[in-house]
């Protein structure tokens, strides 16, 4: 096995599992209908690599790319919009099928709702998707960010119109000052990870990811194509869980999909939970290229959905998240090239290596990956630090060569 490269499998034999009903297709369909009275809303691609499947020797690859979600590069924005939007709704007494984006720009809407101040932490993304939408309502949003954040990313949520600050902390206390400063001024905290008291509006964020799912279940259902595996990276594991949980939904028992979780080294919270058969948080700088998943505390609700309904949860060095990004940016022949930054790319560049260097093939075998495999990878987001994307796909930083 490569140094670092760590890998477990969970069978799942407990009778009883997580609830995902929260997590099925007519819930899906409501949200989408939601997403869908947006102007900005047009499904994203869903990439065929058709000669890269030629390669690896498996039957279909096929990557969601969400650097095209409403114009933001990144795909945090469904989760963010929604949960505002079902604020409303709850505040208001309305019901989602009601609420366009017409109305929720709306001057009556704003006038019922009055004056909020909307807050959160990110290291980018998820941000600047809660800063879009409080902006769009006319509301103030306050944005804490853990220290090392891109500058780019910064000013990209600043120009929302968001009060936005980069804090001396990591991820998770950046989450502990938001939560705090709410509780203090009457804020309303829209967090995209969960504890103990607080898992409403972060289920509200995963529902609000599941169009994105619904959109490449559709696509498939139209090709006539059924997923054999499907990889996802998780910070908090959010976006994981809201992904299983929907296709766990849509393809029950034995016609489930093999998912797999992918984290960085430096943050693998939900690998080490998966190890040790509880949630387990990790501390510290945890300084990855991954910042997008540079987190220690998994989501209360993700943590115990993926328990129940992942197959493998891996962690990885940095290097792999850059060889990812190498190799969606180069495509081979005429398959279509995917911009995706370091936490994007991250599960596909960790599978490319599986596939494609002997010194793994003992995970691909683990994996059960083989030429009627047909693997699903979404690319979270493109490039929001552009300094960065071009320090590794340009000037090779963080070098994809596995040495003996």
């Amino acid at each position: 096995m490569v140094d670092n490269f760590k890998i477990k499998h969970l069978d799942h034999i407990k009778d009883k599992k997580y609830d995902i009903s929260f997590l099925d297709e007519s819930m899906a369909e409501k949200i989408v209908n939601y997403h869908k009275s947006f102007p900005q809303y047009k499904p994203t691609p869903f990439v065929e690599l058709k000669n890269l499947t030629k390669r690896f020797g498996v039957k279909d690859i096929m990557v969601k790319d969400e650097s095209y979600r409403f114009g933001l590069n990144a795909f945090k924005v469904l989760g963010g919009s929604y949960a505002l939007g079902n604020y409303i709704c709850e505040k208001l007494g309305m019901n989602l099928s009601e609420l366009t984006y017409s109305r929720l720009i709306s001057k009556e809407v704003r006038e019922k709702l009055g004056d909020i101040t909307f807050i959160t932490a990110t290291d980018g993304n998820h941000g600047r998707g809660v800063a879009w939408t409080a902006h769009l309502l006319k509301q103030k949003c306050v944005v804490y960010m853990p220290f090392g954040s891109a500058k780019e990313r910064v000013d990209n949520i600043a120009k929302e119109g968001a009060d936005v600050t980069v804090q001396d902390c990591n991820y998770d206390e950046a989450v502990r000052m938001a939560d705090q400063q709410a509780k203090k001024n009457g804020w309303v905290l829209v967090q995209d990870t969960a504890w103990k008291g607080y898992e409403d509006i972060p289920k509200w964020i995963m529902q609000g990811y599941m169009t994105m799912a619904y959109e490449m279940e559709q696509a498939l259902r139209e090709q006539q194509k059924k997923p054999t595996h499907i990889f996802l990276q998780a910070g908090v594991g959010s976006l994981a869980s809201a992904v299983t949980g929907y296709f766990s939904n849509v393809y029950k028992g034995k016609e489930k999909p093999i998912i797999t979780i992918v984290e960085p080294n430096a943050a693998d919270c939900l690998y080490q939970s998966s190890v040790e058969g509880k949630r387990v948080c990790i501390t510290g700088s945890m300084q990855t290229i991954m910042a997008g998943l540079a987190c220690g505390e998994p989501n209360t609700v993700a943590c115990q959905l993926l328990m129940d309904y992942a197959d493998n949860f891996i962690s990885v060095p940095d290097y792999f998240a850059a060889y990812g990004m190498r190799v969606l940016g180069n495509p081979l022949g005429d398959d279509k090239r995917v911009i995706s930054g370091e936490s994007g790319a991250a599960p596909f560049g960790a599978i490319s290596k599986v596939l494609s260097d002997e010194k793994l093939s003992d995970v691909k075998e683990q994996l059960n990956i083989n030429e009627n495999s047909v693997l699903l990878f979404i690319s979270t987001e493109g490039d929001t630090d552009k300094k960065n994307y071009r320090d590794v796909v340009w000037d090779g930083k963080y070098s994809s060569i596995i040495n003996d």
